[in-house]
């Protein structure tokens, strides 16, 4: 009896087994699948909390990493790689336009079968034969070659869009980037109406009035200047002013803190969002709308079809068609004898460009690629660069930023916030390459 029970108890434990194995098994697929979950996203996490103050320009998503994370802030990479999905569309056939792409990536992608980049990358671009302006013998043009930015640096990309860039190749092959990259948001009829207004030479030109306010200086000197609260107490105002140009953006508060932030205007620029929001979020500091000087250009960051109707609308003196703006009089942001000569509008390929060969991000390779581009001071401060001769910066982020308010005009201390949308270390980190390299002359206390 008793040899029985044991061999009954050796049955039952060896049907057993098989049981245990698949458990096991099951387990393990699931352990390995939390792991590659979480190693999608590496050092970096995210909340969907609401953005409750900082920049107008509405992120949706939080970075929390703290200030004393260990991940140190992103270099931008030197990037040479071609997008399979830009490569199938035909170039435009105007004359005077090519493409410029970058060079294949080899060895491990040939054993791949994916695409060397995501479709939505992108790094093709138009290109146009177009002189500088000056023939400045120490412009950031002629220096750049000589830096580590040279492998990166565009000459011949186009900063502006205008009624040349309206034809069916250029909107079939920026159809396909969303947002400030590309058309996929706007309608080829709205494309062509707006563009088609913009068709005098001081719309693709960035310094429209050189001649008459040169001077006989062979060199453009420009001031770039973010709302950064290093510049309260600072006293760089009268040294801001005596550069050929000004450039400044979103919520530009400008009365009482002229001797910090200067008092002229040249460039300003915006997206239709962030104009609005800095008028409602920055009233109490006494922002109400752009600077109005008969020196003052407006120069439009598109990211949605708004930004192209309120354009046309605003050179035309009539009123806003559709969307969020939509009126029944003419809008006077710009005043109201503003010229269609004073409006210009960044092309989306230079947007694409700044955004795949000096802000790649993390964000990229997330869910949320499609909301990240760099901060409207990133694309006016990168324009600059590819404008100017000489590009002095006041009011970013530099290493030290705890030490100050988010704004210059805050009334009480407020700290520096993180969004997904923007990758703003990553863009404190190429400042200071830029000023080390020589290319721009960056204000910092320390």
């Amino acid at each position: 009896m008793g040899l029985q029970r044991r061999l009954w108890l050796c049955f039952l434990g060896v049907s057993f087994l098989p049981v245990i194995y698949i458990i096991y098994l099951n387990l393990e697929i699931t352990w390995r699948m939390d792991i590659l979950n979480l190693t999608q996203f590496p050092g970096i996490w995210y909340t969907q909390e609401p953005n409750r103050l900082h920049d107008p320009e509405e992120p949706l998503v939080v970075n929390t990493l703290s200030d004393n994370s260990s991940i140190a802030p992103p270099t931008p990479l030197s990037l040479k790689v071609k997008s399979t999905s830009p490569a199938r569309v035909r170039p435009s056939t105007e004359p005077g336009a090519r493409t410029t792409k970058g060079s294949d990536l080899k060895g491990a992608l040939l054993k791949s079968a994916k695409p060397t980049e995501p479709p939505f990358i992108g790094d093709s671009y138009y290109s146009e034969d177009a002189p500088p302006q000056t023939d400045c013998p120490d412009s950031i043009r002629s220096r750049v070659s000589q830096t580590d930015f040279g492998v990166r640096y565009l000459g011949r990309i186009p900063v502006l869009q205008w009624a040349k860039h309206a034809t069916p190749e250029q909107y079939q092959r920026l159809r396909l980037y969303p947002g400030t990259h590309g058309w996929a948001n706007l309608d080829f009829n709205t494309l062509v109406s707006t563009l088609s207004v913009l068709n005098t030479s001081a719309n693709w030109h960035m310094f429209d009035d050189w001649d008459r306010r040169s001077n006989g200086s062979r060199c453009v000197r420009c001031a770039v200047v973010g709302n950064g609260g290093i510049l309260n107490e600072s006293k760089k105002g009268h040294e801001i002013d005596q550069h050929d140009y000004v450039f400044r953006t979103n919520g530009a508060v400008i009365k009482g803190f002229e001797q910090d932030v200067g008092s002229r205007t040249s460039f300003y620029t915006f997206s239709t969002n962030t104009l609005r929001n800095s008028m409602r979020s920055y009233a109490g500091a006494g922002y109400r709308g752009p600077p109005l000087s008969e020196e003052t250009r407006y120069v439009f960051l598109p990211d949605h079809d708004r930004d192209y109707l309120l354009m046309k609308a605003g050179a035309t003196h009539t009123p806003v068609e559709r969307g969020p703006e939509r009126s029944k009089t003419p809008p006077t942001y710009f005043g109201g004898n503003v010229t269609v000569e004073k409006l210009k509008m960044y092309h989306p390929d230079f947007i694409r460009y700044i955004r795949n060969r000096f802000f790649r991000a993390h964000a990229m390779q997330t869910k949320y690629k499609d909301i990240y581009r760099p901060s409207t001071g990133a694309v006016m401060l990168l324009a600059a660069i590819h404008t100017c001769d000489q590009v002095s910066a006041y009011g970013f982020m530099t290493p030290d930023y705890v030490k100050y308010s988010d704004h210059y005009f805050d009334h009480q201390y407020h700290p520096v916030g993180f969004f997904i949308n923007h990758d703003m270390r990553m863009e404190m980190t190429l400042w200071q390459q830029l000023h080390r390299a020589g290319l721009i002359t960056l204000y910092m206390r320390q």
